[in-house]
C-alpha cells in the first residue's frame, strides 16, 4: 500500500485525504518507507521530524474531524527547505555556524503551509545559506541527482527537488533568488515555480524591500504546483511587497487551462550565457511544441544586455545586508563563494547601486514593452544538462570559460531582474540520459496564465508520468 500511496499525485493524494479513505498517518508511513529506501543513494531529506509530523496530523484528525475542512492540502506531508525555520527541528541553514540550531518558531510560510493542512515532516538539503548551483554544505554533504548519481542536483533547493523525483515527498518548499526554484528543477525533470515577489510572503528576510529572493513551491507537475501555491500565496502585515491571494485559485485555474496566443523563444536571451548545443535544440523543439496549442512561436527577447552587471550589483547588495555582519565574526567558518558575494556588495559605491537600480528599472519598462506583444517567453533554464556532483559549478559552457559560479545561472537570474513568474518545466533528455528543463516567463504577476500554459505543456511532452523513480547509479559523462 505504502508503494501505491507515494506513487500518487499530491491533487490524487489530497483528494483521497479529503474523502477519508487514507489518513495523514498512512502518508506519513508511506513517505518514511520511501526516504528509509532511498535516502542512503541521495542524501536529500538529511532532517526528518516524524514525531511532530504524527502529532500534527492526530491533532489535525481531532481538531476538523471533517476530512474536507482541513484546508488545501487536507493533511498531505510535504518538505521544508533548510532555509525556513521548523519549530523544534533542526534547522541549519547548510551551515557549520548553525549546525546545531533549533527554533522556537516556525517561519511564516510554514505557519500558513501548515494552517492550510500541510505536514511538515522533512527539512530538505539546501548548500550554505542557499548559495550555490550545486547542493553540498559542510553539515549534511551532497545531493546527489536520482537521474544520475554521480551528478549534481543543482542549487540551492536540490533536496527539495530530488526528493520529488524519488518519491520521498510529494510537495516541497523552496526560495529563488538567481535560480534556485527552478534549476534544480531542471536538472531533475521536476517543476518549480519562481513566483512574482510579494506573491509569497517572507516576513523573516532582512532584505524586507528587495524583490531578489522569493519563496514558492516545487513539484512532480503543474497541478500539484499550483495546488502548493494555494496553500502558500497570501499577505502577511510582516512582509510589506506581500500580495493577497487571488480570487480564482490556482488550482482551479490549472484545471482549465486557456492556451497562449503568442510565444517568444529565445536560445540565450540575447547572448547572456553561452548555451550547450543539445540543450538548446531540446528547448527549441520544447517551445515550438506551443504551436500544437495554436500558438503562433516567433524568436524575440528583450534586450537584456546589461542584465549580467545589474544583476551583480544587486546581488552583492543583499549579500552585504544579509552576511556583512557575519563576515565580522564567522569569517572562518563561511565558504568562500558567500565571502566574495560578500566583498563585492560592500565595495559598492552608492553611484553603482544607483546605477544598478536605473537599470533595473529601465529593464522593467522593456520587459512589459515586450509582454504587450507577447504572452510568454521561453528559454533554456539551465545553459548546460547536470555535471560532476563534486563541482561547485560547470567552469565552461560550449568552450567559453565561465568568470564565477553565478555565471551558470544567467539565463534564471536575468528573468529574476525582471519582477516576472517563471517557471521551469521537463522538456526532454541528452542523448546520455540527463534532464532537461524549459523556462517559460508569464507576465508580471500572471501565474494564473502561466501556470495554464505550463500545465498544456506538461499534457503535451507527457514527462511527469516518468515519476517518482529509483535512484540510478552512473558514470559522469564526457564533455
Amino acid at each position: 500500500m505504502s508503494g501505491e500511496l507515494i506513487r500518487l499525485s499530491a491533487v490524487a493524494a489530497v483528494a483521497l485525504l479529503r474523502k477519508g479513505e487514507v489518513t495523514p498517518l498512512d502518508l506519513i508511513d508511506a513517505a518514511l518507507a520511501r526516504i528509509e529506501a532511498v535516502e542512503p543513494a541521495v542524501n536529500a531529506l538529511p532532517t526528518l521530524c516524524p514525531e511532530r509530523a504524527r502529532d500534527h496530523a492526530r491533532r489535525l484528525m481531532a481538531e476538523r474531524p471533517a476530512p474536507s475542512e482541513r484546508g488545501w492540502l487536507a493533511g498531505l506531508p510535504v518538505a521544508i527547505k533548510d532555509l525556513a525555520d521548523v519549530a523544534g527541528v533542526r534547522t541549519t541553514y547548510g551551515s557549520p555556524i548553525y549546525a546545531d540550531h533549533v527554533p522556537a518558531r516556525s517561519a511564516p510560510v510554514v505557519e500558513r503551509i501548515e494552517r492550510h493542512g500541510g505536514i511538515v515532516l522533512a527539512k530538505s538539503n539546501t548548500p550554505e545559506f542557499g548559495a550555490g548551483g550545486s547542493t553540498f554544505n559542510p553539515v549534511f554533504g551532497k545531493t546527489r541527482n536520482p537521474w544520475n548519481t554521480a551528478l549534481t542536483c543543482g542549487g540551492s533547493t536540490g533536496g527539495g527537488a530530488v526528493a520529488l523525483a524519488t518519491g520521498e515527498i510529494w510537495l516541497a518548499h523552496g526560495t529563488d533568488h538567481g535560480g534556485s526554484l527552478r534549476g534544480p528543477a531542471s536538472y531533475c525533470s521536476v517543476v518549480g515555480l519562481r513566483p512574482s515577489p510579494g506573491r509569497v510572503a517572507r516576513a523573516t528576510a532582512n532584505n524586507l524591500w528587495s524583490p531578489q529572493s522569493v519563496t514558492g513551491p516545487m513539484a512532480r507537475n503543474v497541478p500539484d504546483l499550483a495546488l502548493f501555491l494555494d496553500a502558500m500565496a497570501g499577505d502577511d502585515i510582516a512582509d510589506p511587497l506581500s500580495l493577497p491571494a487571488p480570487a480564482q485559485s490556482y488550482a482551479a485555474a490549472v484545471a482549465a487551462p486557456a492556451a497562449p496566443k503568442r510565444v517568444a523563444w529565445s536560445p540565450d536571451l540575447g547572448g547572456v550565457s553561452p548555451v550547450q548545443r543539445e540543450t538548446r535544440k531540446l528547448c527549441e523543439a520544447g517551445a515550438r511544441r506551443f504551436a500544437e496549442l495554436g500558438a503562433a512561436v516567433e524568436e524575440a527577447c528583450p534586450d537584456f544586455s546589461d542584465a549580467t552587471d545589474i544583476f551583480m550589483a544587486l546581488r552583492g547588495v543583499q549579500f552585504a545586508v544579509d552576511r556583512g555582519p557575519m563576515l565580522e565574526t564567522e569569517r572562518a567558518r563561511l565558504k568562500a563563494d558567500i565571502i566574495w558575494n560578500t566583498e563585492l556588495g560592500l565595495k559598492l559605491s552608492g553611484a553603482d547601486i544607483a546605477a544598478a537600480e536605473r537599470g533595473r528599472a529601465a529593464l522593467y519598462r522593456r520587459v512589459l514593452e515586450f509582454f504587450a506583444t507577447y504572452d510568454l517567453l521561453c528559454c533554456p533554464c539551465r545553459p548546460v544538462p547536470a555535471f560532476d556532483v563534486d563541482l561547485r559549478h560547470p567552469e565552461t559552457i560550449d568552450g567559453k570559460q565561465l568568470p564565477n559560479y553565478i555565471a551558470s545561472s544567467a539565463l534564471t537570474y536575468a528573468i529574476t531582474l525582471t519582477g516576472c513568474p517563471a517557471i521551469c518545466v521537463p522538456c526532454g533528455f541528452t542523448r546520455d540520459g540527463r534532464a532537461v528543463g524549459l523556462q517559460i516567463v508569464g507576465r508580471p504577476r500572471g501565474e494564473a496564465a502561466l501556470l495554464q500554459a505550463a500545465a498544456l505543456f506538461e499534457q503535451l511532452t507527457g514527462l511527469d508520468r516518468l515519476l517518482p523513480i529509483d535512484p540510478r547509479p552512473g558514470t559522469v559523462p564526457p564533455e
